[in-house]
């Protein structure tokens, strides 16, 4: 049976890894010169690995059609683990508000889920990178940057140079979440794998890892939506 995967280039990439992402799709990052004949080698090679890594229980196949929410009066969207009701107002509003419920400006079609992007993106820089800094000292970690980013299919990831990336989507999930992700994040500058001992230093930092983490596998796809 073939393996479908997409394939990613990079020059200043050395060797090639393979990540099966949340959505069950494999990407392979490549460096910019390697055959896809070797690429098609080593995807070969790592095929069992790949299978159990899509059958993995916090893997699941992405929805053929998302819900259909759309933002209007009587809507609601999710901020720090709960549901707020969505009021579209025609005067008096230039950028999304929020009290209690969301107050979105009366702006036409799609502007108005790139203004509550926006709004979420700007309340995520806001909350969440004093999180990593906290955190950050408690572990005794050093952290070049922290970034936040769009990647769909990812919460957070640590870069080489200690660079923090951070999903903007992860506002929207509960505090205890948040704080979940980040120290996983910061605890692979500690321990690279997913060894016991990393387990432990999460654990110790978060101690609802646990509670987070079925959470995410609840919840997950309701972060990824675009309201």
């Amino acid at each position: 049976m073939d393996l479908a995967y997409t394939i990613k280039r990079s020059a200043k990439r050395r060797k090639l890894t393979i990540t099966v992402e949340r959505d069950r799709s494999v990407v392979v990052h490549a460096p910019e010169g390697m055959s896809e004949d070797k690429i098609r080698e080593v995807v070969e090679s790592k095929r069992q690995w790949i299978y159990v890594k899509k059958g993995h229980s916090q893997k699941y196949h992405a929805l053929p059609h998302p819900p259909g929410k759309e933002l209007v009066s009587g809507e609601s969207a999710l901020y720090l683990g709960r549901q707020y009701r969505i009021e579209v107002v025609k005067s008096g509003v230039s950028e999304v508000r929020f009290a209690q419920r969301f107050f979105i400006p009366a702006i036409q079609g799609e502007k108005r889920g790139e203004a509550l992007r926006e709004w979420f993106i700007g309340k995520a820089k806001e909350k969440i990178v004093p999180r990593v800094r906290i955190h950050a000292r408690a572990l005794g970690v050093d952290i070049s940057a922290i970034k936040i980013v769009d990647n769909r299919f990812r919460w957070g990831s640590c870069t080489l140079n200690d660079n923090v990336n951070l999903n903007w989507r992860l506002i929207k999930a509960p505090m205890f979440v948040i704080d979940y992700v980040i120290v996983h994040e910061l605890a692979h500058l500690i321990e690279a794998n997913h060894t016991p001992r990393f387990w432990n230093i999460v654990r110790a930092q978060a101690p609802t890892m646990e509670k987070a983490k079925a959470w995410l596998k609840e919840n997950g796809q309701l972060l990824e939506q675009e309201i």
